[in-house]
């Protein structure tokens, strides 16, 4: 499958830059300032429209491999600048990229298919990750760009921070630290009229309560997970900060590549059994990248950094996931679920043997073209199984700043209600 996007993502430099303009155009409303650097010395841009002590804070780019935060965030700005009763008794603050190490190496900014994406692919591991470090790593072992983003929370005390986040293949949905009423029609609405599915049945969002189609509340802290075994928690997270000052997180998902097969909430005839099956191929391919790993260790001796990190890390969670799914009861017994466990299957090896393949190229190893012909196979079929289509990348930012835009007027109500 070969579906050209219209635009291509921009990098972070772009980012600021196009944020620098904007905020050298309107310099009594806006400032664009740096709040931080990351581990390898780049800086982290905070871009501020509008001066009320209420404040809404988004964060994008808190995980390298979804990139339409940035854009999304800029336009969520634009328009703020552009209607003023948004910044009447609000300021919004926008930090452009949370982890701009990771972003670096994120390097298919224009991707053609998800063969495409896949050859360029980065996702750090757990603890290297903003927003979920807190989850994994004691207070003094976070990362800087963990500790700049709870100081921004510290200082601006959001009612609302949004953090932007996205699929690669999949549907729309939104997870809330807190319900705000009155969300999931607005944001049904936006998602039809850009003929993007709302994935109904997110396999993210497992176990959780929904306020309506594809809108879930997170558990309170003490509930049980669906997942026991992935070290990840939520409730850790730098999601929660802000409730230290009464706010709450919305966090917004949309995908690169729609498929209309998420959003079934059909029951599934099948489910324990589907789970079953999903987790065998879980561990097949997963066992099929450890080969070609441990036929490549030891000419990889010596060679370390986040790509073969983060795979390594990956193959890590395979068999307590699959363990989870095939001896706990499925979260969600419906068609959108089994299917969004479906892809989460295909989703890690494939991001794992991606990475490492990147590896094997940097190092010039044998295995590399082996390795290649695979991710090149499971990416086709992945977007074969799903009917995959491209969401025009106007549309992705449009579907995601719009919801920024609807949770903060709607969170906003509920603040005022107390």
């Amino acid at each position: 499958m070969s579906l050209l996007p219209e635009l291509r993502y921009p990098t972070v430099p772009e980012l600021v830059l196009s944020a620098g303009t904007l905020a050298a155009g309107r310099p009594g409303v806006c400032r664009l300032r740096q709040v931080g650097v990351s581990r390898a010395g780049r800086p982290l841009h905070l871009l501020s429209v509008g001066h009320a002590r209420r404040a809404v804070l988004v964060v994008a780019g808190a995980h390298a491999n979804e990139p339409t935060g940035g854009p999304a965030a800029l336009a969520v700005a634009e328009r703020v600048l552009a209607e003023r009763q948004l910044r009447a008794d609000t300021s919004w603050h926008f930090l452009l990229c949370a982890d701009p190490d990771g972003a670096s190496l994120h390097v298919t900014p224009a991707p053609r298919s998800l063969f495409d994406y896949h050859l360029g692919f980065f996702r750090p591991a757990g603890a290297e990750q903003p927003e979920w470090a807190p989850s994994m790593l004691p207070p003094d072992r976070l990362p800087p760009e963990t500790r700049a983003l709870t100081a921004v929370i510290d200082e601006l005390r959001p009612y609302l921070q949004v953090t932007l986040h996205g699929t690669d293949l999949g549907g729309s949905w939104v997870q809330l630290t807190k319900d705000v009423p009155g969300l999931a029609e607005p944001f049904a609405k936006s998602a039809a009229e850009l003929h993007i599915p709302v994935e109904t049945g997110a396999s993210d969002a497992a176990g959780w309560p929904a306020s309506g189609p594809g809108v879930h509340v997170m558990p309170a802290p003490g509930a049980g997970s669906a997942y026991p075994s992935m070290p990840d928690d939520a409730r850790h997270s730098t999601w929660y900060h802000a409730h230290r000052y009464g706010g709450l997180t919305a966090v917004v998902e949309v995908p690169m590549w729609a498929s209309d097969l998420v959003d079934d909430p059909a029951p599934h005839p099948a489910p324990a059994a589907a789970m079953r099956r999903l987790a065998g191929q879980l561990l097949r391919q997963a066992r099929t990248v450890e080969r070609v790993l441990g036929d490549a260790r030891p000419r990889l001796e010596g060679v370390d950094g986040p790509l073969l990190r983060a795979a390594t890390w990956g193959l890590e969670l395979v068999p307590g996931l699959a363990a989870d799914w095939i001896h706990t009861r499925p979260a969600d017994e419906t068609r959108a679920y089994i299917g969004s466990v479906d892809a989460f299957s295909r989703r890690l090896p494939l991001r794992v043997a991606a990475m490492l393949l990147r590896v094997l190229q940097e190092n010039d190893d044998r295995a590399a073209p082996r390795l290649e012909h695979l991710v090149r196979l499971w990416s086709d079929a992945f977007a074969e199984r799903f009917r995959a289509r491209w969401v025009p990348l106007e549309h992705q930012v449009e579907h995601q700043a719009r919801t920024v835009v609807t949770v903060a007027l709607h969170a906003r109500e509920r603040a005022d209600r107390g």
